[in-house]
């Protein structure tokens, strides 16, 4: 992914456990005729062991291809930019539309795995981490065993140990003050939840960078 130095982010582990509890991942992978094959799936991510985990549906080809190179692809909020928040536009007309979003790309070596209580672990582990905070959240307990039983025989593990990780938040930080205001504005007021979401990060971000008040 390429990753100018204004959009790149120390914070990559971060990044990507906020994408993981509200987004699945896409893995990429390349078939024996050299054509690339994609899954979505949700995504356990070990900051300390460098590996994402996860499942496909045992009907999925992909994991037929057996061990081998491929590619997680973590997106999360991400909103357009229209050229008339830009008050530069007034000024000289230089500017074009664009796109704010943040992405993870997680590269390295994917295996497969088909142990059931391997399995077992990461359907377990992937239930906790979206169902905490429910009221009453959903446990393997809760379903019979041999339901449970006969649905780890229908998916297949999957993990990926990153060699290379690619964190981009391009949040207009290259703009200037009035540049970046007008689209933090113009995406606060636009009615998307989604837009407003990203005007929030901009904010936080031109914060975090030493301006308390995001302009």
């Amino acid at each position: 992914m390429y990753v100018p130095e204004h959009f790149a982010t120390d914070d990559a582990d971060d990044l990507i456990a906020r994408l993981t509890r509200r987004w699945s991942g896409v893995l990429v992978t390349v078939n024996e005729h050299g054509v690339p094959v994609a899954t979505h799936l949700p995504i356990l991510w070990d900051a300390e062991k460098r590996v994402a985990t996860g499942h496909i549906a045992r009907a999925n080809p992909q994991w037929k291809q057996g061990p081998g190179k491929g590619l997680i692809v973590l997106g999360g909020a991400e909103a357009y930019v229209t050229p008339a928040w830009y008050p530069s536009k007034a000024e000289h007309g230089k500017t074009v539309p664009t796109w704010n979003y943040e992405a993870v790309h997680i590269s390295g070596q994917v295996e497969w795995f088909e142990d059931a209580g391997r399995l077992e672990s990461v359907v377990a582990e992937l239930s906790r981490a979206h169902e905490q905070g429910r009221a009453e959240p959903w446990t393997i307990a809760d379903a019979p065993r041999p339901y449970i039983d006969a649905l780890l025989r229908g998916i297949v593990g999957v993990s990926l140990t990153a060699e290379r990780v690619e964190a981009k938040r391009k949040l207009s930080q290259n703009k200037s003050a009035a540049d970046f205001a007008g689209v933090a504005d113009g995406l606060a007021a636009s009615g998307d939840p989604m837009g407003e979401e990203v005007a929030a990060l901009m904010r936080e971000t031109r914060a975090a960078a030493g301006d308390p008040d995001g302009n």
